[in-house]
């Protein structure tokens, strides 16, 4: 029982991390779209004026040796939620990522559709964002781009349980293999952006892969019909930002 409720406090803090302040109602249509975002709150100022958000058009990278990512997998129990937002899969601890000599914890993952993130203009039918955060609340997202072609099998093990109503939750009865979603090469672009949603907050370290994975039309659109409209934020100016490669 104790271990249960453990479960579900930690799979309920993970919830807030990378999401949206649910206290101030916002949107991506009509007068609480992201052209608005930054007047519904005080708390959702830097989402106008903030000068390092994200997402980007990934143009111009810079040729570095940035360091590999390392990427660790535990399997665990998941959580899939309809937050109104998007479709979110909260996860247990275990999975990590460890970048410039420090250690991220994965907390939760989530999609957009189509893609936040653009790559010399291309914009892609889908992308998931995998939320970290280190020790001191610092938050590193992955972001991994999803192309049309053949159904991808692990978005299928969680699609089958993808809630259709706002606040519905539900444990994933096969949990989503993290390492198997990913692509097998880790080539990555790095800047320094902001969260998507409201509060837009600062600092956050962006991975976006070069590399993106496949998914059905049938999948894409299954996504879709669930969060009923477009759920990106259009790409914000790089104001001198340096995206590396």
């Amino acid at each position: 029982m104790k271990r249960n409720l453990l479960l579900a406090a930690m799979l309920a803090a993970s919830f807030s991390i990378g999401a949206a302040e649910q206290h101030q109602h916002w949107s991506y249509e009509g007068q609480e779209d992201p052209a608005h975002w930054g007047k519904l709150s005080p708390d959702f100022a830097l989402c106008e004026t903030g000068k390092n958000q994200s997402p980007v058009n990934i143009q111009g990278a810079l040729k570095t040796h940035h360091g590999k990512l390392e990427l660790a997998f535990l399997p665990g129990k998941q959580q899939i939620i309809n937050n109104g937002h998007t479709i979110q899969v909260n996860v247990s601890e275990g999975n990590t990522l460890r970048l410039d000599n420090d250690t991220f914890t994965l907390q939760q993952f989530h999609f957009h559709a189509p893609s936040e993130n653009e790559i010399d203009g291309k914009q892609f039918p889908l992308e998931a964002h995998f939320v970290y955060k280190d020790k001191d609340g610092a938050l590193a997202v992955l972001a991994l781009m999803f192309q049309e072609g053949k159904a991808n099998t692990q978005l299928a093990q969680a699609w089958q349980q993808m809630p259709t109503q706002v606040d519905q939750t539900a444990v994933l009865n096969k949990p989503v293999d993290i390492k198997a979603l990913l692509p097998k090469q880790f080539n990555f672009y790095r800047f320094s952006g902001s969260l998507t949603t409201p509060p837009c907050s600062e600092g956050v370290t962006w991975m976006v892969l070069d590399h993106p994975v496949s998914a059905s039309a049938e999948q894409i659109g299954q996504f879709r019909s669930v969060v009923h409209h477009a759920n990106n934020r259009p790409v914000q100016p790089l104001n001198g930002r340096v995206i590396v490669d």
